[in-house]
């Protein structure tokens, strides 16, 4: 028989309250106070955005031949890589008319990154397309595109831009067409053709 091992005891700490226990006179107060503000924040009224009228379970009625395409820097360039022309693939696309539609944020984003979307520009600048005048302040593409979409919900959205699709695609109604594997894709409209 061997000899049994013994564990040692040490002595038991006593607890102590932490200083931000609510148990403590001086936390007590700020308790209430604060209980009071969550329930003052309850009675807030919060709008719920309006639903275009033009929308029946997601599904826009307002979007009709000729579509109204607004085209993104993205896009613009991935179209120059593929070497697509951009209103015979829209229609190929859409078997319909397009409208290609380019705001001033595009042009001035276009002509910032200088010399390698030089092509692009060029594209961009074409009379056959139609020119949206910005009123906002700064030319940053994405927030003028989205904000665009959400006051009217007549456009295509035109980008490979994977943030851009991520924000469009929690606006209700709109639809997205790409650039993928030298041609372009639509998802989100419902008469499309499926190839």
């Amino acid at each position: 028989m061997g000899v049994q091992k013994r564990t040692r005891k040490y002595a038991k700490v006593k607890r102590i309250i932490g200083q931000k226990d609510a148990r403590l006179k001086k936390n007590q107060g700020k308790g209430e106070a604060e209980g009071k503000r969550k329930a003052k924040g309850d009675d807030i009224v919060r709008e719920i955005p309006q639903v275009s009228s033009s929308l029946f379970f997601q599904y826009n009625t307002a979007l009709v031949p000729p579509y109204s395409v607004l085209v993104d820097t993205n896009f613009l360039s991935h179209t120059v890589q593929h070497k697509l022309e951009l209103l015979s693939t829209m229609m190929d696309c859409l078997y319909a008319k397009c409208i290609p539609i380019i705001t001033d944020c595009v042009m001035a984003e276009l002509e910032k990154l200088g010399q390698k979307y030089r092509i692009a520009l060029r594209i961009a600048r074409d009379e056959r397309w139609e020119r949206l005048k910005c009123d906002h302040r700064g030319t940053y593409a994405d927030d003028c595109i989205v904000d665009r979409v959400m006051k009217h919900k007549i456009y295509i959205v035109a980008t490979n831009d994977r943030d851009l699709k991520r924000r469009i695609r929690k606006v209700p109604g709109v639809p997205i067409m790409s650039v993928a594997r030298g041609k372009y894709a639509i998802e989100r409209l419902p008469d499309a053709p499926e190839k």
